[in-house]
């Protein structure tokens, strides 16, 4: 099994021994990504889409786009941002959502109110 790391720099670079992203037999294993530049703000909403941004970039590194994304799991400060969480999540996934989970968390790196990884694969959806 060959395993490629993905590494860009148009999303948080990781902060401790892991990597973004890893490519292995055409399926690519984002890491949990948050969005470290703005936490501070305290904004769900505008920290999801940051996250999935973020995600895009990285998917985009490896050749891939959103559509390739088979499952997801976020993980919540507050399960009471959930409803914020979807509307902000649901703006990137318009046709066939992938499979998810949702977890509230006792707490996040850097207090960050929302975390979501990812796994996306190869295939016809690729540029």
């Amino acid at each position: 099994m060959e395993k490629k790391v993905i590494l860009t720099d148009q999303a948080p670079l990781p902060i401790g021994p892991y990597s973004q992203a890893i490519m292995a037999n055409g399926m690519l294993f984002v890491s949990g990504q948050i969005a470290a530049d703005i936490i501070a703000d305290n904004d769900v909403k505008a920290e999801t889409k940051r996250v999935m941004e973020s995600i895009g970039h990285i998917l985009n590194e490896a050749g891939l786009k959103h559509s390739n994304i088979v499952k997801t799991s976020i993980f919540l400060k507050d399960m009471n941002d959930f409803a914020i969480v979807n509307e902000a999540y649901g703006q990137f996934f318009t046709t066939a959502p992938p499979a998810r989970e949702t977890i509230q968390v006792a707490r996040l790196p850097k207090d960050a109110n929302v975390e979501i990884s990812v796994i996306a694969i190869a295939g016809p959806k690729t540029k």
